[in-house]
């Protein structure tokens, strides 16, 4: 009976100690990564978020220990509608397979937030940062427009 209540006490402290460990990233540029020379560029016909324009932003190109990571945000209203990923880490198999699992996550998870303040896809650690980084640029192209 002792036995069983360490064991079930054990686990239950090693889930809230694994629970309260999850770091919680937000859109900061971490230390490995750097944008790229290149800036991203802006192509709109009209502001977005005034009177009803859509409007498309091209994030800088953010260089990743696998890979290059890049991304495109349409913007209508000042919501995000859509984000393309224009580059991806794809070098070897496993790079387009990490890259094709996270990107739609990614994607998914930045709609819904409608910010860069999502969490990395676990096992995609470089990829989501570098499309953080790279949505924030487009973002900020975005608000640098509107103003």
């Amino acid at each position: 009976m002792r036995r069983a209540a360490v064991t079930t006490l054990t686990s239950v402290a090693g889930i809230v100690l694994l629970l309260s460990l999850k770091p919680h990233q937000d859109a900061a540029p971490s230390a490995g990564t750097s944008p790229s020379p290149a800036g991203g560029t802006a192509s709109a016909t009209a502001p977005a978020g005034r009177g009803g324009a859509t409007a498309t932003f091209t994030g800088d190109t953010i260089g990743t220990r696998y890979g290059p990571v890049q991304v495109a945000a349409t913007l209508k209203h000042g919501r995000i509608t859509a984000i393309k990923a224009l580059q991806v880490p794809s070098g070897n198999g496993r790079d387009r397979e990490i890259a094709g699992y996270a990107v739609p996550q990614l994607t998914q998870e930045a709609l819904s937030a409608q910010s860069t303040r999502i969490d990395a896809v676990s096992g995609a650690t470089y990829t989501s940062e570098g499309y953080r980084q790279s949505l924030q640029s487009a973002l900020d192209q975005a608000r640098g427009q509107n103003h």
